[in-house]
């Protein structure tokens, strides 16, 4: 078996960046994470582009490549081994129910470390434009973004190539939690902290960034109301449900220690005791309290996701939904029509044929 290259990741100063004996042929990478994060990047979005181009370099070290000798066929060398390679738990007689595949990374995964490495390679491009990149361009996207529409020239925006080196990946709706699943979950939650967390999740569609990220002064106890701070920076108030609030108001005055840190959730105890809860501290409760209550499911994407679902049942409005959960466009708030019962999506139905008879 191949001895795996001395490269890893590590965060240093705010940011990350590839370390080890092998990371020296490798400063264009650490290069780009620190422009990503001069760029104001979340903590969050660098995070993951590191590890992904940790995979791709220590691919590349397997090799005996550098980046310089990237071309495209070396990319599409790369993109078989991460649709061929056997993983952990994977059998090659066995195939997923979900998308048919037996080996290799998600199509998700693939298409993340495909981005990053193109992103590292336009880097590259914009600082030395004599070295094109090697990343074949595909036809333009049909639609500009919401930012690139923004502002005074916001008419002169064009749609931008996409990138050819793509897997097709399936379209899943999201997947909600049952009662008794919700029930299980919270019942296991023994601390006021950990109760106004999935508390936010569950009853106003927080993100687990934007739970991390609220501070104290966000929470306004007295209206029930949050300032979010969500992707991209975008910002947005969300109401909070009444017991929620009662269990945030607990944790401050009973449960959160005496610290200086000005974020609202902060870690109860051992070593970092007071500092900001952090996204691995937040991975392992939920870890913790779905295998203790027996919700496999019970992640915080999934609250969130059972959130937009009971919005859609009880019938409110595209617009309001896509407002409380913080989506860029309607469309992402319309797949939980999908998941409401048959009477919501009847009267969804009827209300759009309504509209196209007034449109002709």
């Amino acid at each position: 078996m191949d001895e795996e290259p001395d490269l890893r990741v590590e965060a240093a100063d705010g940011g990350w960046s590839l370390v080890g004996l092998e990371a020296a042929g490798f400063g264009l990478v650490n290069d780009f994470l620190g422009y990503l994060a001069d760029r104001r990047y979340s903590p969050a979005t660098v995070r993951a582009y590191a590890f992904d181009l940790l995979s791709w370099c220590r691919w590349l070290v397997a090799e005996d490549l550098t980046l310089d000798e990237v071309s495209t066929d070396v990319l599409l060398r790369y993109l078989a081994a991460c649709r061929t390679t056997v993983l952990p738990g994977q059998a090659s007689n066995v195939f997923s129910i979900a998308d048919g595949r037996n080996v290799g990374y998600a199509p998700a995964t693939v298409n993340r470390r495909l981005a990053a490495i193109s992103g590292l390679f336009s880097f590259r491009a914009m600082r030395e434009p004599q070295r094109p990149s090697p990343v074949p361009a595909g036809k333009a996207a049909r639609t500009t973004s919401k930012a690139e529409r923004a502002g005074m020239l916001g008419h002169l925006a064009t749609p931008k190539p996409r990138s050819r080196l793509r897997v097709r990946e399936p379209r899943r709706l999201p997947r909600g939690l049952e009662r008794d699943e919700v029930v299980a979950l919270l019942d296991s939650l023994r601390t006021w902290r950990d109760r106004s967390i999935a508390g936010l999740m569950l009853l106003s569609g927080l993100r687990s960034c934007e739970v991390l990220s609220l501070q104290v002064r966000d929470v306004d106890i007295a209206t029930r109301w949050a300032r979010v701070v969500g992707k991209g920076d975008k910002e947005r108030r969300v109401p909070i449900d009444i017991e929620v609030v009662g269990a945030i108001q607990t944790y401050l005055l009973a449960e959160r220690p005496e610290t200086d840190v000005t974020a609202l959730f902060v870690v109860a105890k051992g070593p970092t005791r007071g500092q900001p809860l952090t996204p691995a501290g937040l991975r392992t409760i939920f870890r913790y309290h779905r295998d203790k209550a027996g919700v496999a499911a019970g992640n915080p994407h999934a609250l969130r996701h059972t959130f937009g679902t009971a919005l859609a049942e009880a019938g409110v409005d595209l617009a309001v939904i896509q407002a409380l959960m913080g989506h860029d466009h309607v469309d992402s708030a319309a797949a939980y029509i999908h998941l409401a019962p048959a009477h919501v999506r009847a009267a969804y139905d009827d209300a759009r044929a309504r509209q196209r008879q007034l449109e002709s």
